[in-house]
């Protein structure tokens, strides 16, 4: 539970034809979100009117990629300015009703992002390509800015400010991995917490499924990285950052 002294928090869900999961997404948000963006990414399908049947304030941005439809909701942000933004998938993959475990070290001032780190628990929630992209990323991130991220999970919470000093670019595949180099770069807190990741309730995956899919993931993520390693590139020692490491339940 969070010790919210009244903290304002936001969650943005990047959504594309996402209408046969997202009742039971929404249905589980924690009380404590105060604002649920839904980010139409040009769903053909019910997404849209779902996500306001449901209460969401639903953004449209046509289009196509996971990065653009996260900036098209934190535009929609700057007219408010939450204390704190979550992000998570439309999918039902993430464990979205356990979202305060990583919204309260922000909001309790430990931390100024905190990143999931996925523990599968049913067969097929992460394929063998995404598992060899964790590795590969997160073993080039430790390299090149010396620190050990385990995973690139996309459920996670950022201090409002943090985020907005970040300056987020990317409008595809590239913007975990950017947002957590950015994190580094400027020294923010960062915590993993590891929670259960469940194979996605319903549909197909737009990028983890596909070999198009895959391979573009793939080769942004590296352009991201190697992006961020020439522009500005040195090793952080951020003693601040931490891994929480017991088991997930």
């Amino acid at each position: 539970m969070i010790r919210n002294d009244r903290k304002t928090i936001a969650l943005i869900l990047p959504a594309r034809n996402e209408a046969p999961a997202l009742p039971s997404v929404l249905e589980q948000i924690p009380s404590e979100v105060d604002y649920v963006i839904v980010a139409d990414n040009g769903s053909t399908d019910t997404t849209a009117q779902i996500a306001k049947d449901y209460g969401a304030i639903v953004v449209h941005e046509e289009k196509a990629g996971y990065g653009a439809a996260c900036l098209s909701g934190i535009n929609m942000l700057k007219a408010i300015s939450p204390d704190i933004v979550a992000f998570a998938d439309a999918d039902g993959s993430d464990e979205i009703a356990r979202l305060c475990e990583l919204i309260d070290p922000v909001a309790d001032g430990h931390a100024d992002l905190v990143i999931e780190r996925r523990i599968p628990v049913n067969p097929g929630a992460l394929t063998h390509q995404q598992r060899f992209g964790n590795w590969l990323a997160t073993s080039l991130i430790r390299l090149l800015w010396g620190h050990a991220y385990t995973d690139l999970g996309p459920m996670r919470a950022i201090k409002w400010s943090s985020l907005i000093d970040l300056d987020m670019k990317d409008k595809n595949y590239g913007w975990t991995v950017e947002m957590q180099i950015k994190a580094l770069k400027t020294g923010l807190r960062i915590i993993e917490i590891p929670l259960p990741y469940l194979k996605r309730a319903a549909g197909r995956s737009k990028v983890s499924r596909t070999l198009r899919g895959t391979a573009g993931a793939g080769i942004k993520i590296l352009w991201i990285i190697l992006r961020e390693a020439i522009s500005g590139s040195r090793i952080v020692s951020n003693k601040k950052s931490q891994k929480v490491t017991k088991d997930a339940a």
